[in-house]
């Protein structure tokens, strides 16, 4: 099984955490913001945290987070992790890092870039874009799944990965993004 980080938002990284540990994956979920952010009083003053803030004190807005249903997302969070953590800290040698904002896609592949490579261990960085709602965020699951799971049975990943993207791409009809990185 790859071993597969996840930076994300909390509300898609933590659902496709979900469903890939429920499915056997070794897998971790990070953010790639300097700091933790939730929504806050009003959309141009959101609630930030450092990343060393756990899901319990996440909660501090109780009354906010219950209003907007953050609150129930912290408390999924918390039964999975017990805080965020930062991919940019992360030292850990991945098969495979997904990514469902490009964005985000574009700050892993900068930060791996940017690293010394010491083992040339290859690592694709993939890119599906999922809206970050609860209902988008379960489908994006599913998908991202399926794909995990047929590039588990590939016998060549290295030489295979471009034609099953190829394939997801048709069958869900959204566009993936695709580099190889080295360690």
């Amino acid at each position: 099984i790859p071993s597969l980080p996840l930076p994300l938002t909390q509300n898609r990284s933590m659902e496709v955490h979900k469903i890939l540990n429920k499915r056997g994956f070794s897998v971790r979920s990070f953010g790639t913001g300097t700091h933790v952010k939730l929504p806050g009083p009003a959309p141009d003053r959101p609630n930030v945290y450092d990343f060393k803030t756990t899901y319990d004190l996440l909660r501090t807005d109780k009354e906010l987070y219950t209003q907007n249903g953050i609150l129930h997302m912290l408390d999924k969070n918390k039964r999975i992790k017990p805080r965020p953590e930062r991919f940019q800290n992360c030292r850990d040698l991945f098969d495979l890092i997904l990514t469902c904002e490009e964005r985000v896609y574009d700050q892993v592949v900068e930060d791996l870039n940017s690293r010394e490579q010491e083992t040339c261990q290859p690592v694709h960085v993939i890119n599906v874009d999922i809206q970050d709602n609860h209902e988008e965020a379960t489908l994006g699951a599913f998908l991202i799944c399926g794909l995990c799971q047929c590039i588990q049975h590939t016998e060549d990943m290295e030489n295979e990965i471009d034609e099953l993207l190829q394939e997801f791409e048709e069958k869900s009809g959204r566009a993936f993004l695709h580099s190889v990185g080295f360690y």
